[in-house]
């Protein structure tokens, strides 16, 4: 029905090869993600290795954290590109990406997602854009990443 593409960016004042780790290792998403706390019996599991390609985490929540799925699907120190998929409260895949540039002491983050939304998602989105939905969470979350990292 429609493509989509929502992308926000911080400035974070910790070394890169930190900001990765929080970003490439799925189990530190817990310290920074803006969905974390929509359901406080959040069912987790990981599996693959604990950081990087190959890392997978899946969940399943309430009507408000859904059921779905990220995989790490490419990460170099530049970025880390992870691979989503959505079971409820719609099908949707979306590749997320961060890209992480030196800058000075401190790291430029840039989260972008894309995707397509079909079904009953392509026409939410017709209403309610992708960017109107996401876009205050990953302000939220980069806020949370800078916080973490620069702790």
């Amino acid at each position: 029905m429609g493509s989509y593409r929502v992308s926000r960016s911080t400035t974070i004042a910790a070394d890169p090869a930190l900001v990765h780790r929080l970003v490439h290792d799925l189990r530190e998403w817990r310290a920074w993600s803006p969905w974390e706390g929509l359901d406080p019996d959040l069912q987790r599991t990981y599996a693959g290795p604990p950081a990087g390609v190959g890392a997978r985490y899946e969940w399943s929540g309430n009507r408000r954290a859904g059921r779905g799925s990220m995989e790490v699907v490419g990460s170099t120190p530049e970025k880390v590109e992870v691979r989503l998929v959505f079971d409820k409260p719609f099908r949707s895949t979306s590749d997320v990406t961060f890209d992480l540039r030196p800058a000075g002491l401190a790291t430029d983050v840039t989260w972008t997602m894309t995707g397509e939304q079909r079904g009953l998602a392509g026409l939410v989105g017709r209403v309610v854009p992708m960017e109107k939905l996401l876009g205050k969470d990953f302000e939220r979350g980069l806020a949370q990443l800078k916080s973490a990292a620069e702790a």
